[in-house]
């Protein structure tokens, strides 16, 4: 691996292989979403428990501190919003100029396996790719699936990853899934987890994490269910622990429970 891909890598995934990766890009889709109104002041206290954030170049230079930041894995897909046709009909949105002008640690993209734009959006992650690696500047694939949540099962989340790996991804974010396993053994590049949905409980979120990290996972890109909750630094402290101390569900809860006692809220 050249320096600088692998410079660019140790800045994403730590030293104990594990990483954190805090989302915040979801207004290129969805717009002001809730609590993602104002995302500079969203994420001040929380970026301590984060090893990176995703974000979109907009909101990275009017939103984000650049003396205080957290390495930045770049938003570089888009051209759909949530009230349009199709969530899948993605171009490229960021050259890799403007990546470098940022100094991005990384940059990110949706890919629609099976959607009717599928060919399109594979096509632009190999050509990102082809781009990225001149620079030595590591691709994120994310395996999009739009408003179709039920395609979240095994053997598509499996066929997904490893195509995205196929063509050259350095990463792949994907949802956690019954038999995960599956996914991981398929796919030999790093695999970070998908937050998707909040989750109805702190458990819940602690439990398919910590389930995704013991079956090989190297992370979470997890967002909505931290700044969208009515505790978010308690939820970021006890993620970190499962993915950084390996910390159990239970440990993670009570972790959640004293930080949430200690603020003084109810």
């Amino acid at each position: 691996m050249d320096w600088g891909m692998e410079n660019r890598m140790a800045q994403l995934i730590q030293p104990d292989g594990h990483c954190f990766f805090l989302p915040i890009d979801h207004g290129y889709f969805l717009g002001p979403t809730r609590c993602l109104e104002r995302p500079g002041e969203t994420i001040k206290p929380l970026l301590k428990y984060a090893d990176a954030l995703f974000v979109t170049r907009g909101v990275l230079r009017n939103a984000i501190n650049p003396v205080t930041s957290k390495p930045v894995i770049l938003r570089v897909s888009g051209g759909t919003s949530v009230i349009g046709d199709d969530l899948a009909n993605e171009g490229l949105t960021t050259s890799v100029e403007e990546v470098i002008r940022l100094n991005a640690a990384a940059v990110g993209m949706s890919i629609f396996v099976g959607s009717k734009h599928e060919r399109q959006t594979l096509l632009n992650l190999g050509r990102l790719v082809d781009e990225c690696e001149d620079y030595g500047i590591p691709v994120m694939a994310v395996t999009a699936v739009g408003k179709e949540l039920a395609k979240r099962d095994a053997r598509y989340l499996a066929l997904c990853s490893r195509i995205a790996a196929e063509l050259g991804a350095r990463v792949v974010k994907t949802y956690w899934c019954e038999d995960f396993e599956k996914v991981i053994n398929g796919c030999p590049v790093p695999i970070v987890i998908a937050g998707g949905p909040k989750c109805e409980t702190e458990l819940e979120a602690f439990n398919f994490v910590y389930d995704g990290i013991q079956k090989g996972a190297a992370g979470i890109n997890l967002g909505r269910n931290c700044w969208q909750h009515e505790h978010p630094v308690a939820m970021m402290k006890a993620l970190h622990a499962v993915i950084h101390r390996k910390a159990t569900p239970k440990q993670a809860n009570e972790i959640f429970m004293e930080v949430k006692n200690k603020s003084g809220q109810k």
